[in-house]
């Protein structure tokens, strides 16, 4: 097909485990012969591991794919190798046009050079001409934002300038297929937006192809019209990013289904114990989400509580946060006056949000349970995440594209 600029075919890399030795020392035999004794024998294995297996997948000119999966999935094994930086054991990609690459925060620098030095030398290696980066030295300084320090050199440089730096010769260098890996986890929140910003003109405006690996699910669904799946170096899924999200988010530990019963027994918290939240579960009224929560839509919430003594609850709160820590939703009891009063075992009620208003992400939920302000009896920062899901084919939600976290009703009121 003419408009593929990727073809990827039964892809795999497998790896040699333990060390592999060159020639010793007498001394190196002679420690560890006397070490022998000190050392249990080893656990017996093929020595090999297979960090990719089998991967087959497709990019179109000018799409944005997001590569996701847990740690050890084999993201960055399948970046390395569309990247030329290792060969695969099985299979073949084939990529139409030039490559760019960042890997890691300065990649290619050498902490000696200058900002200036290495904005050459960096361009150099991934391709470009003297002519291309002469001309493009300006707008990559401007998008760094180092100006006052471009001639200073990089070992001087915070981890977050010199990724930065890397990020704006990538993104300027112009190629066919530019591959990202994680460079938004470096960055500050303003330079994380310039980031999205620059992907998504790269393949819009100028018809290049995204590879976007990332754990921030909120940047995939912002940025990526694709996504793939990985898990233990084999790709489970594949197709339009929210469907490949959701099951991510189903398949992952650290996340929770809808619906079903979640045990917080084990989760940290503070606070008297006389009560606590011991397990808890959600759900909303609409089948084709999922049962999972949209914006503006209600949320449902089942606990159960556990209580060592009579005790009386006079605020009881579901919190919402974002993966970074801040507080966004605080529904609490204690605004419409109701009180329970439990008396010792275990308790099961359900409370319910009219409308959740947040945009489409993943949210941590916690919990409150106190008698009053100076008796807490169970403060449980992160029970679980949950996903807000976009559900723009029903007419419901908003787009994962909206800025912000919270969207408010803006009423025009007079105009000329």
């Amino acid at each position: 097909m003419a408009d593929t600029v990727l073809r990827v075919d039964r892809l795999g890399k497998q790896y040699r485990i333990g060390q592999v030795r060159g020639p010793r020392t007498l001394r190196e035999d002679l420690v560890e012969l006397a070490r022998a004794p000190f050392h249990r024998r080893p656990v017996a294995h093929d020595g090999t591991v297979w960090a990719l297996r089998d991967v087959t997948f497709e990019v179109r000119r000018g799409e944005v794919v997001g590569i996701i999966g847990g740690n050890g999935a084999g993201k960055s094994t399948l970046l390395k190798i569309l990247s030329r930086i290792v060969s695969p054991t099985e299979g073949w990609a084939q990529i139409e046009g030039r490559v760019g690459s960042l890997l890691e925060a300065g990649t290619g620098f050498h902490s000696e050079l200058t900002g200036r030095e290495n904005v050459y030398m960096s361009g150099a290696i991934l391709g470009m001409r003297k002519a291309e980066i002469d001309r493009q030295f300006d707008a990559i300084v401007a998008f760094a934002d180092i100006g006052p320090f471009l001639d200073t050199p990089v070992k001087r440089y915070s981890s977050g300038m010199q990724v930065r730096l890397a990020f704006a010769v990538a993104a300027h260098f112009e190629p066919e297929v530019l591959i990202v890996d994680e460079v938004l986890a470096v960055g500050d929140a303003e330079f994380q937006k310039k980031c999205l910003g620059r992907m998504s003109d790269v393949s819009r405006s100028d018809g290049r192809t995204v590879l976007f690996v990332s754990h921030n699910i909120d940047a995939v669904q912002r940025l990526c019209t694709r996504a793939i799946l990985l898990e233990r170096g084999r790709m489970v899924a594949a197709g339009q990013t929210a469907g490949v999200v959701a099951q991510y988010l189903s398949r992952s530990g650290g996340r929770s289904s809808a619906g079903a019963w979640i045990d917080l027994s084990g989760v940290q918290r503070t606070g008297t114990g006389v009560a606590r939240v011991v397990r808890a579960r959600y759900w909303t009224d609409l089948d084709t989400a999922g049962g999972r929560p949209y914006p503006d839509g209600p949320l449902s919430i089942g606990l159960g509580i556990e209580a060592s003594a009579p005790c009386t609850i006079a605020s009881l709160a579901v919190t919402l946060y974002d993966l970074q820590g801040t507080k966004l939703v605080n529904a609490d009891t204690i605004a419409v006056g109701r009180t329970l009063r439990l008396q010792p075992g275990e308790h099961e009620l359900t409370l319910r949000i009219p409308e959740l208003h947040l945009n489409p992400g993943v949210y941590v939920m916690g919990f409150w349970l106190a008698g009053s302000l100076d008796a807490v009896h169970d403060f449980v920062l992160t029970g679980f995440e949950l996903e807000v899901v976009a559900l723009q084919t029903l007419g419901l939600g908003r787009p994962p594209t909206d800025d912000g976290i919270v969207t408010c009703r803006l009423e025009l009121l007079d105009a000329d």
